[in-house]
């Protein structure tokens, strides 16, 4: 079920607006970056589980190592597997990319997913989440990310910070986050918010703690989490 921004109360909506501020404000308004949207899955799929540096290096190696997807489509798993192994995981990515590259291939005859763009939001979301391997978030990546459309991607860190905002629910699971919190936030602000959380939730607001006492959304009274966990 659709979650609707009128759900959501007045001063919640202007808490969320007042928060996407501090965070602009603290760590910038991101560029744009809009990648094709091949490129984008490959790229998200490298990245899971793994730091920034690590999955940037497994994909320039994929992309040095092979010349064209269809390349890589047709080569072993073991090539691919030693192309991609510091982005780590690489015995399950590996066998993950060759499947989606040749399954794309087999249906659509040439390697290209641009055809996404004349589709709309569900129908372009539907076509990812029937890629084996490809789940809501890597999905809305690319919908964001090579598509520009205004979705709201939900990764480990969007979810820890939403929840310690008191955003969303604490039993809420990623899946469910991606919808209320797109109902949430304004499709102008979903860009930039959802890279600002990332970086927030890993210099800041940490899996193991959250260091309130450097948090600029603390500071400016934004997060009820310090007062509930009787941190001042």
């Amino acid at each position: 079920m659709t979650t609707r921004a009128s759900q959501f109360c007045p001063a919640l909506r202007r808490r969320v607006v007042a928060i996407a501020d501090e965070l602009e404000r603290e760590y910038g308004r991101p560029h744009s970056y809009r990648g094709k949207p091949l490129d984008v899955v490959i790229g998200t799929i490298l990245s899971q589980n793994t730091s920034d540096v690590n999955s940037g290096l497994a994909y320039a190696r994929l992309r040095a190592r092979f010349k064209s997807w269809d390349e890589v489509a047709d080569a072993s798993v073991r090539a691919i597997e030693a192309a991609i192994r510091p982005g780590g995981l690489a015995h399950i990515k590996a066998p993950r990319i060759k499947r989606i590259l040749r399954h794309i291939r087999r249906e659509r005859g040439k390697l290209t997913l641009d055809f996404l763009a004349a589709m709309s939001d569900r129908q372009a979301l539907d076509y990812l989440l029937r890629l084996e391997g490809v789940g809501l978030k890597t999905a809305n990546v690319v919908l964001l990310f090579s598509l520009d459309r205004q979705v709201f991607p939900v990764d480990t860190h969007v979810l820890r910070v939403s929840k310690r905002l008191e955003l969303i629910g604490p039993k809420t699971t990623a899946d469910q986050a991606h919808a209320q919190l797109a109902a949430l936030i304004p499709p102008a602000r979903r860009h930039a918010m959802h890279l600002n959380l990332i970086a927030h939730g890993r210099r800041v607001c940490t899996a193991p703690r959250p260091h309130c006492e450097r948090c600029a959304l603390n500071l400016a009274r934004l997060c009820p989490y310090p007062a509930r966990h009787g941190i001042k």
